[in-house]
């Protein structure tokens, strides 16, 4: 089991691992050496994860979701394998660490009575301000 939060797990057996060629510069290495990472959890038959996180979790994911609810990351930053699974695995725990939390609904607020009145102090001032602009005598004519 792997840790997320204090209270959530993921399973390792949840978690698919295989090793392909790394795109990129490396010289002769690179043509011999799978060293890239492709990481596949399936998110929708997960049996570890809640199904708020869960669906947090495919909302989070964006273009590495495929259609049928998996997750693929693939990592190659690295040159060596088992660095590149390490960061595969964390980016996986940092994206179900964040659809974790729970996001805070927002309750509407009303307007207190000092706003209320501030405001409508302000278009009254402007309005008055209006007014002695349609009020004032052309200056054009001859007096």
């Amino acid at each position: 089991m792997i840790p997320v939060t204090p209270r959530l797990w993921l399973d390792e057996n949840e978690i698919e691992e295989s090793f392909v060629r790394a795109s990129g510069p490396g010289g002769q290495n690179v043509n011999k050496v799978s060293s890239a990472v492709r990481l596949r959890f399936d998110v929708r038959n997960s049996q570890t994860l809640p199904a708020g996180v869960k669906e947090r979790l495919e909302r989070l994911a964006g273009r590495r979701l495929t259609n049928d609810g998996v997750i693929v990351i693939v990592a190659q930053r690295h040159r060596t394998q088992e660095r590149n699974r390490e960061d595969a695995l964390e980016r996986l725990v940092e994206l179900v660490r964040e659809a974790a939390v729970v996001p805070v609904t927002r309750r509407p607020t009303r307007p207190t009575l000092g706003s209320k009145l501030r405001r409508l102090e302000g278009k009254a001032q402007r309005s008055g301000i209006k007014a002695m602009r349609r009020d004032k005598p052309s200056g054009g004519g001859d007096d």
